[in-house]
């Protein structure tokens, strides 16, 4: 059997998708939205048809206290509209938090440092000049943090040893995988980057840890997935070590201030090592992986990445 993308969906009409969604915004937040921007593989290019995510970015006036209710509504109705905006991913801050290094609402470090890099205007003022760029360190512990909120849960922890779902969902299967490749990417170049140059990044590695996976993810982001046998096969044996890896990699770069970090990283190594019998009498529980963003994160929710 194979694993097949739902749809695909090319750069321009991903963006015209994202522009229609600012529009949106725009009659819902009216003169309080400061501007709206295409992020991500939509600004810096590397938009895959089959799996990228179409992500906004939205710069208030202020914060408000029922702004996440808000945003969270109308992100989700236009999720519902049809597979197309169920690739939307809404990124929302302040300008005053955007301009002291902080997001106030859900607007990670590295999606902060993708607007101020690459943002693409869809509507409103051009305001990126005024976006303060989060250091090395920042882009590195909100990263970590965020690894540890969505990817160290239980229920992904069980999808990542019994992972025959994640290989019958190609969009699942190519962020599980590629997920720890950016964040390391971003770590070491203090800089979002795109999918395609992690990916480079890893494979120029001396003996890079699961490279017969994430050359079947790569593969599969460019709509050439392989079987989910196969693939079912690769992630019983490369998604454990390349998770350890990203661990292992991220621990030497924390400070003594990161200990709450280290400490968890810590504890989700030994958790990942920690397998549980691999033929279990009954399924293991849904779990989510965030479906859209670096990050990155579940569309509406806050998010670091």
């Amino acid at each position: 059997m194979s694993t097949l993308p739902r749809e695909t969906l090319d750069a321009g009409s991903a963006t015209r998708v994202a522009e229609r969604c600012a529009r949106v915004f725009q009659q819902t937040l009216a003169d309080r939205l400061v501007a709206g921007y295409a992020l991500g593989s939509l600004a810096h290019g590397g938009f895959a048809p089959a799996v990228s995510d179409i992500d906004l970015g939205l710069v208030l006036t202020d914060r408000r206290h029922d702004d996440d209710r808000t945003i969270h509504r109308v992100t989700r109705a236009l999720q519902e509209k049809d597979g197309a905006h169920q690739r939307l991913s809404v990124f929302w801050s302040s300008l005053p938090a955007l301009r002291t290094d902080r997001g106030d609402g859900r607007f990670p470090a590295v999606d902060r440092l993708d607007l101020k890099n690459s943002g693409t205007l869809l509507l409103g003022e051009d305001v990126r000049q005024d976006v303060a760029q989060p250091d090395a360190d920042t882009l590195l512990t909100e990263s970590v943090r965020f690894a540890l909120e969505i990817l160290a849960t239980g229920p992904v922890l069980a999808e990542f040893h019994n992972p025959a779902r994640l290989a019958n969902d190609t969009r699942r299967f190519t962020k599980a995988v590629l997920l720890p490749l950016r964040f390391l990417y971003t770590a070491t170049h203090a800089d979002p980057g795109s999918t395609d140059d992690a990916i480079r990044h890893h494979l120029a590695q001396p003996s890079p840890v699961a490279a017969e996976l994430v050359r079947a993810a790569t593969r599969a982001r460019h709509g050439q997935p392989a079987s989910a046998e196969h693939l079912t096969e690769l992630l019983h044996v490369e998604l454990v070590p390349l998770y350890l890896h990203y661990i292992d990699s991220c621990l030497p770069r924390l400070t003594p201030a990161d200990s709450d970090l280290s400490q968890g990283l810590t504890h989700w190594r030994t958790r990942l090592l920690d397998r549980p019998n691999p033929h279990p009498a009954h399924q293991p529980p849904r779990a989510d992986l965030p479906d859209q963003g670096l990050g990155h994160t579940a569309g509406t929710g806050p998010a670091p990445p």
